[in-house]
């Protein structure tokens, strides 16, 4: 990440402004690659306990993963991996988030799509994606799947959530189970 950040101040050559006539397109940076710069430092200071991100490669901020090891419910001693994918029209639209392991949940299909309202880009209730959103609101939202934004109501694995409503202790075992197959 470092790495970047050292590129687009060597790039902006440490000036704020740009002087007129000498804009050369091979020295821009994207919106988005100045916002994930910021971003991703206020990220890293704040990251949950319970997740950590890693950067394949610190040139690409854009692209990353995110581990998540949930301390308390269900979910607990599981690790699951999230890939998250920022589009080059970020911050107006969301990243694209894939869960990478395979789990069962009511608002993860186990295909690795999410149902986190602030991931969708047009929200009747007001709580979808918004140009204020960060990366952060992104992490935490997800790391709060395993815990408080747990929704059995308006599941995306509707087969999870009746699961859960007929047998509690059944849907706890099979989680377990995954847990054990799928995200150690």
């Amino acid at each position: 990440m470092l790495t970047l950040a050292r590129k687009l101040k060597r790039e902006d050559g440490g000036k704020t402004g740009r002087a007129s006539g000498t804009s050369d397109s091979t020295h821009r940076v994207s919106v988005r690659d100045r916002l994930l710069t910021k971003e991703v430092a206020e990220l890293e200071a704040n990251l949950p306990s319970t997740c950590k991100a890693s950067f394949p490669d610190e040139d690409k901020l854009h692209h990353f993963q995110l581990a998540v090891s949930p301390d308390e419910g269900y979910y607990q001693s599981g690790r699951f991996q999230f890939e998250i994918d920022v589009p080059e029209a970020y911050n107006m639209v969301p990243p694209k988030v894939k869960c990478l392991t395979r789990i069962w949940h009511p608002n993860i299909a186990e295909t690795g799509e999410i149902c986190l309202s602030l991931l969708r880009e047009h929200s009747i209730d007001g709580t979808g994606w918004a140009p204020t959103r960060t990366l952060k609101d992104v992490v935490w939202g997800l790391n709060s799947l395993f815990t408080d934004l747990l929704n059995f109501d308006d599941p995306l694995n509707i087969d999870a959530a009746e699961h859960h409503l007929r047998d509690k202790e059944d849907f706890r075992n099979k989680v377990q189970d995954y847990i054990k197959h799928y995200a150690r």
